[in-house]
């Protein structure tokens, strides 16, 4: 309550006594009120601030792609989405990581991160769109902050509220935590999934892509993994690549969504590399990514049931793949904590030296001039 006392203590110095005795009540009122997290109303700026601590995490795990046109190839294609999203005044950010690991992170507030190995994947504008789009939906719908807070399953204290009844850096800072985790192990629920595929595909419509793109991009995935079983990496606690396939086809037929623009050609001029295979993508120490605190003593305990193959899969982001197996986890290093987490090579990818943030500068005429390319 020391932040409480201290906040009330400006009060009371700062305002005429008329006022002070209500402020201080108010405020009383508010610090008694928030008993769980589901109490506090996450507010634009700490959402962002959240977004911000999870894309710094982000970034230190998988470097920076150094490539400026890709870049702003890539930020110009988003932006365009991000517009005609329900929150087109966000601080849109796109961050290309510099892995081989096939993969999209959604940070909240409005980071958007793809692998360079995703972008090799895809082979249109209409595909990266139907994975941008499907992004974009998770931050508008603010679907990581909200199954964080409804969870209630961070603990704090009184100090941790401030006398406003926000966060404070403490606070904030454990659900960046709680966020990071959540989104590298892809831990949104089926329905969150499922809105943000039928948002995304509509809001890449709107902009004039094939609704489809995001349909042929999880066939590329399943096609890039064969003979590997169901990819765990998106479908952990989610619908199967197959019913999501199916899912969209039903919503851009009962929707009527007929946009055509896949702009391949213009994809192919920014985009000249290819995605590793699987089996040749170097790993950091498997299942180490993402682990915090207290989580290593408990996988310590698993090592045994991992060294043998049993430990069970997770996830890693939208388009993360197949839990390892066979001759895939036998090229990876075992530690301790590949039994509680299982071995995800698009989540566990070795990711590049520079964590620097590529700089890109975009004109209102250069976007207009981008949207025009989408036919």
């Amino acid at each position: 309550m020391k932040k409480i006392a201290l906040a009330l203590g400006l009060l009371l110095v700062a305002s005429p006594a008329s006022a002070q005795f209500g402020r201080l009540n108010d405020a009383l009122k508010t610090a008694q009120k928030v008993k769980k997290l589901s109490d506090i109303k996450v507010s634009a700026e700490e959402e962002r601030q959240i977004g911000q601590e999870v894309s710094d995490r982000i970034v230190e795990d998988f470097g920076v792609y150094q490539d400026q046109k890709v870049t702003k190839y890539v930020a110009l294609l988003g932006t365009v989405l991000a517009q005609a999203s329900s929150r087109p005044d966000l601080d849109w950010e796109f961050v290309v990581l510099d892995t081989e690991g096939v993969n999209a992170f959604a940070a909240p507030g409005g980071i958007i991160h793809v692998t360079k190995g995703l972008l090799g994947l895809m082979k249109n504008e209409a595909e990266l769109a139907g994975v941008l789009g499907h992004e974009v939906v998770h931050v508008t719908e603010k679907h990581t902050v909200n199954a964080i807070t409804k969870s209630n399953a961070i603990s704090f204290t009184s100090d941790e509220v401030s006398a406003s009844g926000g966060m404070t850096q403490t606070l904030l800072t454990k659900v960046a935590e709680a966020a990071y985790t959540s989104i590298l192990d892809n831990k949104f629920s089926r329905d969150d999934e499922n809105e943000s595929d039928a948002k995304g595909v509509e809001l890449s419509n709107k902009v004039g892509y094939a609704p489809a793109g995001l349909s042929d991009a999880l066939t590329r995935l399943i096609e890039r993994n064969t003979g590997r079983g169901e990819p765990s990496g998106m479908f952990a606690s989610h619908p199967l690549v197959k019913d999501r396939i199916g899912r969209i086809a039903k919503t851009i037929k009962s929707r009527r969504l007929t946009a055509t623009a896949t702009v391949a050609e213009r994809y192919a001029g920014h985009i000249t590399f290819d995605a590793q295979p699987v089996s040749e993508i170097t790993l950091v120490a498997a299942g180490s990514r993402g682990l915090a605190g207290g989580e290593e003593k408990d996988a310590e305990k698993k090592d045994d049931s991992a060294k043998s193959g049993s430990g069970s899969s997770k996830g890693g982001g939208l388009l993360s793949s197949l839990t390892g197996g066979g001759k895939q986890a036998q090229q990876t290093q075992t530690v301790a904590s590949a039994g509680a987490r299982g071995v995800n090579p698009d989540r566990d990818a070795v990711g590049g030296p520079n964590k620097s943030r590529v700089k890109i500068s975009l004109g209102p005429a250069e976007i207009a001039e981008f949207r025009k390319g989408i036919a």
